[in-house]
């Protein structure tokens, strides 16, 4: 509906046009402020421009009605024969009916999760990955092309303190236990796993060595294998990057120097007390800031200034950086590296992903076995498994806080949203078992329209508003609205499922019935695939 809607818009030259669906019912079912937007140009009263345009687009044959409402909102009604029409395309054409290319094959990187190698994953850092890799999959689904990126930070201090920790915790496998333990160490029994490994690979030959002396090889060590746990538990969350940037690289092919010189070369670069600083103010950041110490030692933003130069010099056409909302004071500073590279503001766009409140019964749970101090992505995906941690954690807007309850997750029931959608989609293929039981031929296109009932005809007109939702969902960066949309589907359905026969003595009712059935199931496997959850056939 809104493609055809659009194409008739743009045929009497309105090419850029907003189209919402209306509030009620019985307004309509798409709408567009137009004529309030085009008043300052054409100087006109809104409601002659809607008066101008109606008379342009009355006498098609889709519309039941064209009404103005309110201060210049123009309200369309769809014919049934022709949401009948539509339904029979998104049956034949699927996928290619219910996605749009918007992209265009813009070039889109999106680097996400980045948890340092120094400890498992936890919840944010999951809600993160889940996002990530729709956001992916749903600018993909639009035409553009896409670029996984994990940035490992792999130098500076936060490596070398669970290098430390690992090797204080080794000392102690040998009786060391006067061996300090760094006050701000990693804790849980991860790092005892790491010491024991460490051991096993090297045995007591690291026994009467200072830290200093073996540093980089049990730095590297422990940082590598908890690498190796980090990409694990993202293949097992159906997370797959397509390229992972170390931080030590940059340093190592002297990146961090050239961009430096690069920003110094552009008159963004000074010295000042000893220390060398970015002018950030230059750009509406609220203060300059330090990349290399006095003592020579390059801050946190040294590298991430070379690292985003990297992005940019690979050519593509917008930059998106998924971090936690504890980041948020950051964003100014990179913008302000953009911007003095010679590109726009908009070319890097930063998502913000609040943490997650694991509950259980209502209660909170703080306490993991193997983290010490929070509860990891790898037990809860065990819990729960990886396609229900994923679909809750898109259940809201990634800034938005989110709890989500063991139990309820496991509830087989309409409490647990990913299972009701899931269901929905089994449901189905069950009805086509019966079919088949019962003879009755699967022929999705050959129905009759006339033999719907209004409430089947609202699951139609939901089922024709996705590729709306699909390229609004693409153009905002929020696949989340994927997930609302599903489960208002799956919320039609289910209780249409239960209220009326679909394979029934009545051949025409049962054809159109199926057909129905069958847009709802491509509907749903469309979408649960944008989100990375599967679409089960029985459960």
């Amino acid at each position: 509906m809104e493609k055809t809607l659009r194409e008739i818009l743009t045929k009497i030259g309105y090419a850029e046009v907003e189209i919402e669906v209306p509030k009620e019912e019985s307004f309509g079912d798409l709408s567009t402020p137009l004529p309030m937007s085009l008043t300052k140009v054409l100087k006109k009263a809104p409601r002659k421009i809607a008066e101008e345009l109606v008379a342009k687009i009355e006498g098609s044959d889709i519309f039941e009605r064209v009404e103005i409402a309110g201060p210049g909102f123009i309200n369309f009604t769809f014919k049934r024969s022709f949401i009948f029409n539509e339904l029979r395309r998104l049956i034949a054409e699927q996928e290619a009916f219910l996605k749009e290319d918007v992209g265009r094959g813009r070039r889109i990187q999106i680097e996400f999760v980045s948890a340092n190698p120094t400890g498992p994953m936890h919840l944010g850092h999951g809600r993160g990955a889940a996002l990530g890799a729709a956001l992916s999959n749903l600018l993909q689904e639009a035409g553009f092309s896409v670029e996984k990126e994990f940035y490992i930070n792999d130098a500076g201090r936060q490596v070398r303190l669970l290098g430390l920790s690992v090797f204080a915790k080794y000392k102690h496998l040998y009786g060391m236990n006067y061996y300090a333990f760094p006050e701000d160490g990693y804790r849980g029994a991860y790092v005892e796993d790491l010491a024991r490994e460490l051991h096993e690979a090297y045995g007591s030959s690291f026994a009467d060595k200072e830290f200093e002396e073996v540093a980089p090889t049990v730095i590297d060590f422990a940082y590598q294998k908890m690498l190796a746990v980090i990409k694990k538990d993202l293949e097992d969350f159906g997370v797959i990057f397509d390229t992972w940037q170390s931080e030590r690289e940059l340093y190592a092919n002297d990146e961090v120097n050239k961009a430096i010189a690069d920003l110094r070369e552009r008159g963004y670069i000074y010295e000042e007390e000893g220390a060398t600083w970015f002018r950030s103010t230059a750009f509406g950041d609220d203060k300059d800031r330090v990349i290399i110490k006095k003592d020579g030692e390059y801050t946190y933003f040294a590298p991430d200034i070379a690292y985003h130069r990297k992005k940019i010099q690979k050519g593509f056409d917008e930059l998106i950086d998924i971090w936690g909302a504890d980041h948020h004071g950051y964003i100014p500073r990179m913008q302000a590296v953009i911007q003095a590279l010679g590109y726009p503001k908009e070319s890097l766009r930063i998502i913000l992903v609040q943490m997650v409140a694991l509950l259980k019964g209502g209660q909170p749970v703080q306490m993991s076995k193997r983290a010490g101090e929070f509860i990891t992505l790898r037990e809860v995906i065990d819990d729960i498994g990886a396609d229900t941690t994923k679909f809750l954690f898109l259940t809201r807007r990634s800034d938005s806080h989110l709890e989500v309850d063991i139990e309820v997750a496991k509830a087989q029931s309409s409490e647990n949203p990913v299972y009701y959608v899931q269901y929905a989609h089994a449901r189905i293929n069950s009805i086509y078992e019966k079919a088949k039981q019962e003879s009755v031929a699967l022929d999705f296109t050959d129905f009759n329209g006339e033999v719907f009932n209004d409430e089947e005809v609202r699951i139609i007109k939901k089922l024709l508003l996705y590729p709306l939702m699909f390229r609004s969902a693409a153009l905002a960066h929020e696949p989340h609205r994927i997930t609302f949309y599903l489960q208002e589907l799956a919320g039609m359905f289910h209780p249409y499922y239960h209220k009326y026969k679909v394979v029934s003595e009545d051949a025409e009712l049962t054809r159109a019935r199926l057909a129905l059935c069958e847009a709802v199931r491509i509907v749903l496997k469309h979408g649960l695939k944008i989100l990375g959850v599967k679409a089960p056939e029985k459960m």
